[in-house]
């Protein structure tokens, strides 16, 4: 009798542990389990193969994932005149094969290496799994698959759209092996893709304010992301005459779909966060994964679409969060129409970027310099958005009170007096009148000239 080697393994006896050995054959070469035979070579037999071999069939149905048994054959042989269960493994076609209670970790994958079952390292698992996939990171299997679906449950709820194990394999979230997919895992409560957004003073990094990190589903991160950057997307009210107008920084739709865009066609296989940067003038959308092979940046200004994650685009499409493919950057710049600055797309090996202009920052520029060609008595920059409000409106009326102020600053009596106070040392306003009938009143451009 031979001796144990890369493919053949020896029991004396069934033990359930078995299902240890024929993990590591299908995630290898295959082998051969011969129970019945001592790890000498010595063959003892076995006394009742047929309840061996339905306790294996058995152990291995309920213990091994995805199913295994199309792989593996059970029988009985003589040998030596005794009776030896032989269970014949093949290479399987959806590897890696792991342990049902231990998960697709090293502790649950084995693959065969000499005369023994060895744990695979978490980085030999990915390898298997991005080698034998041939597909795109959101149909590989998932690594983690004790997922929890709440909020995506509560999203489809929302819009009546049923959710259950049928849906989730025609959605694509359950693969043909009847496991989760990484797209299951980017939309589970457990995805541990991460999006950071860091604020800096000025218009580079040398003064950094604040950053936040969002976690959880990316439903969940795609709407607290959003509802942040909607905080600190400021409105500049503007007037002519009696009529008001505001205008944000940044045009909603824009950066709605900047940053759909940079969660819909992202690479998830390189890891790491979504990163967006806030500045003064600015804000960036960066992603990881660059543009899909074969498409170039002129391109996408035509028009052409060809997303990453076409089985994600899906879903949000069916969430009715994108429309449809190749229409996310026409409607960027459609929102920027008449701006003198416009939002700028870039793209280099690995990442793709947006970049949206604050269109209330290169408003202020003009305005500021309108003061200075008509001849105000205003020759030097206003120091504060608050200050250029209070003069725009006092500009457009002649005078501004107090009262006035507040209400436009939406701020108490003592910030609104201040900063009045300061206009009037600066030599923008003067005051007419006394106690609560002050005027703060624009000075005449004509008698300053």
């Amino acid at each position: 009798m031979k001796f144990e080697n890369d493919n053949i393994e020896f029991k004396q006896m069934y033990v359930p542990d078995i299902r240890k050995e024929v993990v590591a054959f299908v995630n290898a070469e295959g082998g051969l389990i011969l129970i019945g035979v001592g790890n000498d070579g010595q063959i003892i037999g076995v006394e009742k193969p047929d309840e061996v071999m339905l306790q294996v069939a058995n152990t291995l149905k309920d213990s091994i994932v995805p199913d295994i048994m199309p792989f593996v054959k059970i029988y009985t042989k003589p040998l030596e005149s005794l009776n030896v269960v032989h269970i014949e493994v093949s290479t399987g076609a959806n590897r890696p094969y792991y342990l049902r209670d231990k998960g697709l970790k090293p502790s649950g994958v084995y693959v065969r290496k000499g005369s023994s079952s060895q744990p695979m390292t978490d980085e030999g698992i990915r390898e298997m799994i991005i080698t034998n996939s041939g597909r795109s990171f959101e149909n590989m299997r998932s690594l983690e698959q004790n997922l929890t679906f709440n909020i995506l449950s509560k999203e489809m709820q929302a819009r009546d759209i049923k959710l259950a194990r049928p849906q989730m394999q025609t959605m694509k979230l359950i693969g043909d092996d009847g496991l989760y997919t990484n797209l299951a895992y980017l939309l589970s409560d457990q995805c541990e893709i991460t999006t950071k957004v860091a604020l800096f003073q000025g218009k580079d990094k040398a003064v950094f304010r604040d950053r936040k990190e969002f976690t959880g589903s990316i439903l969940e991160q795609l709407e607290n992301v959003y509802a942040f950057l909607n905080l600190i997307n400021k409105t500049k009210a503007s007037f002519s005459g009696l009529n008001r107008s505001d205008q944000r920084d940044y045009p909603e739709e824009a950066m709605r779909e900047a940053l759909l865009n940079s969660y819909t066609h992202r690479d998830y296989s390189l890891g790491g966060s979504n990163l967006i940067n806030v500045y003064d003038d600015r804000i960036e959308f960066v992603s990881q994964g660059g543009l899909v092979s074969s498409l170039e940046m002129d391109s996408i200004f035509l028009g052409i679409s060809r997303s990453r994650n076409p089985h994600l685009a899906a879903v949000l499409y069916r969430m009715r969060l994108i429309e449809s493919y190749g229409t996310g950057i026409e409607k960027i710049c459609r929102s920027y129409q008449g701006s003198i600055r416009q939002p700028v797309f870039e793209t280099a090996k690995g990442v793709f970027r947006v970049t949206l202009p604050n269109v209330n920052e290169e408003d202020r520029s003009e305005n500021l310099s309108t003061f200075k060609q008509e001849k105000d008595p205003v020759q030097r920059l206003i120091a504060t958005e608050e200050k250029e409000l209070l003069l725009s409106f006092a500009k457009e009326k002649g005078s501004i009170t107090r009262k006035e102020a507040e209400e436009l600053l939406e701020a108490g009596s003592t910030k609104a007096f201040k900063l009045l106070k300061d206009l009037c040392d600066d030599g923008y306003l003067e005051t007419n009148g006394k106690g609560r009938l002050t005027k703060y009143v624009l000075i005449n451009q004509t008698d300053n000239s």
